[in-house]
């Protein structure tokens, strides 16, 4: 009995150990089959439902993943039974039983995996940009997302992402934190280091005179950079065609592919200047020859200073055409008031010196000179017709066409009146008639006269009238130093006071009134002015010495007075008979 109860007391203690342990195996189970949450596991497909995969992962349960994680939307999914793939444990255990998997983030974990070695060695990693955030982008590191700072995504400011976006290529990670999931990466430090390793061999084997192929990277006013494969040569503006060109832009565009020559090559400064024109022919060769001085040709205006106009002959070959050369009548004009940019004009070859590349050209010179066709239309002596286009203080200035005028000096406008009375009777806008009195095309002046539109009232009197003649005058005006007189009432004289009277006393010009008759003797006749200079002193003088040689002698006794008594008592009875 006592065994029997021993048995018995020890048996339910058996059964109570057997319990014990199957709970600890069963927690040490499931202990182990949860500690695969959080990890990457590898399993089979085993079927596909409408919206999952079912996969045994060798846990106690199956695990299913969204069929949406095996492809994009609208795709059918790149999955089938019997595939072996990479899984990511997200749950051990839903509310059904079912483990929760996923492809997308195995994928990232294997990618993180991955980078972080990358990171560590300082290797290159390959990512796509596909998608722009505040500062920057977005780029897709076979499943691991980071961040590319604007900054960081060429050597030089890009304008235009879009041909980067959605293409496979190398990125540095500059910076990674697993634990906020960061990543940041950098295309420029790949650019940078790829460039300089380019820019090594490159300057190693330059030489001036190669040909090289490059892409313009920039534009400038003054030329453009073009890349030559790790280093950037500048093409300066007048290098790039042998025609003017104002501005690159004209030329060429950013990303163009060009064919340059390198000109010159500072290896100390690694400055490399690069041209384009030096690969065609050069233009000016031979153009002496092609254009001789008094040639007629026509070209194009390229180009407007204040100094003139470049005018182009052929591609590379222009021509100046200065401002002096540019109009027969428009002297004080800017050439852009003459020719415009673009206009074809006919232009005439003045000068060509080849070593300097300079050609001379005349526009006027293409054109009759005006002057010398008004002096073949209106010979001297011919009458014109114009308005007066402006008055000044010495004449008047008469339009004859639409460039050129005429000039009437105040001493040519009447006979009878003095300049400024003549002048007084005109005025601005006025149309008259003009007789040509001279025209000198080199000066490019044209003499006009409106009082020789009628004869010289005063030329048959000035025929008559000859030095020494004593003649009757009246005086018109009295002045300080002499007196003005008219001689038959057309011929001005004037009398000096030294000349009014032989005696010194009687020298005074208020001796005479305007209206008075004098006689006088004629010193000078200036017929181109008409005018007399007469003397009464010398008349006096003149008529003392014939009284002398006529009525008295040295012997006779008489008197001076005597003497000049018995000639004017002759005069006056001659006066009297005649």
């Amino acid at each position: 009995m006592a065994v029997s109860a021993t048995a018995r007391t020890q048996e339910p203690a058996q059964d109570h150990f057997q319990g014990e342990d199957f709970a600890s195996l069963l927690d040490e189970t499931l202990g182990a089959d949860a500690s695969f949450e959080g990890s990457v596991v590898t399993g089979r497909v085993l079927r596909l439902t409408d919206e999952f995969a079912i996969v045994d992962v060798g846990l106690k349960s199956e695990g299913r993943v969204a069929l949406k994680e095996f492809g994009p939307p609208g795709v059918k999914p790149d999955v089938k039974p019997g595939d072996m793939i990479e899984l990511y444990v997200e749950r051990y255990e839903d509310r059904d039983g079912a483990i929760i998997l996923s492809r997308e983030k195995a994928r990232r974990e294997e990618a993180w995996t991955n980078l972080e070695k990358a990171f560590e060695a300082q290797k290159r990693v390959d990512g796509t940009i596909y998608g722009r955030v505040k500062g920057g982008f977005t780029v897709d590191l076979g499943g691991a997302v980071a961040f590319l700072p604007g900054s960081q995504v060429d050597i030089r400011p890009v304008r235009d992402v879009g041909p980067l976006m959605g293409t496979p290529q190398p990125f540095q990670i500059l910076k990674m934190d697993r634990a906020r999931g960061n990543i940041v990466v950098s295309r420029r430090a790949v650019l940078e280091e790829t460039r300089a390793e380019q820019r090594s061999e490159l300057i190693q084997g330059l030489k001036e005179g190669m040909i090289l192929d490059g892409v313009v990277k920039n534009i400038t006013d003054y030329g453009a950079f073009v890349d030559l494969g790790g280093v950037d040569g500048l093409l300066h503006v007048t290098d790039i065609a042998w025609r003017r060109i104002n501005h690159p832009s004209e030329a060429l565009t950013i990303g163009q592919q060009v064919k340059v020559q390198v000109i010159r090559f500072n290896s100390d400064t690694q400055r490399i200047s690069l041209g384009m024109k030096q690969l065609e022919a050069d233009p000016w060769e031979g153009v002496a020859a092609k254009y001789p001085p008094g040639a007629k040709y026509t070209g194009r205006v390229t180009n407007i200073t204040d100094y003139g106009a470049f005018v182009e002959l052929e591609p590379g070959v222009e021509g100046l055409v200065h401002v002096s050369e540019m109009s027969w009548t428009k002297k004080n004009v800017h050439p852009g008031k003459i020719v415009s940019t673009s206009q074809e004009v006919d232009v005439m070859v003045l000068d060509v010196d080849s070593s300097k590349r300079r050609i001379s050209l005349g526009l006027k010179q293409v054109q009759r000179n005006p002057w010398e066709q008004f002096a073949d239309d209106h010979p001297i002596g011919s009458e014109v017709e114009g308005e007066i286009r402006n008055i000044t203080e010495f004449g008047l200035f008469i339009g004859l066409s639409a460039d050129i005028d005429g000039m009437i000096h105040m001493s040519d406008l009447s006979w009878d009146e003095a300049g400024e009375a003549a002048m007084a009777h005109y005025e601005k806008g006025q149309s008259v008639k003009a007789k040509v009195l001279d025209v000198d095309v080199e000066k490019e002046r044209i003499s006009l006269g409106i009082k020789q539109l009628r004869d010289d009232p005063a030329r048959s009197v000035l025929d008559s009238v000859n030095k020494g003649d004593i003649v009757t005058c009246i005086v018109s005006a009295v002045q300080a130093n002499g007196i003005e007189v008219k001689v038959n009432d057309v011929l001005t004289g004037f009398i000096r006071r030294a000349e009014l009277a032989r005696d010194k006393a009687d020298q005074r010009p208020d001796r005479f009134a305007v209206g008075e008759k004098v006689d006088a003797k004629i010193t000078a006749v200036d017929r181109q002015s008409r005018k007399l200079t007469l003397t009464i002193k010398g008349k006096e003088v003149e008529e003392e010495k014939q009284a002398m040689a006529e009525y008295g002698s040295s012997d006779s006794g008489a008197s001076l007075g005597d003497i000049l008594g018995a000639a004017i008592r002759r005069r006056n009875q001659m006066a009297q008979d005649s």
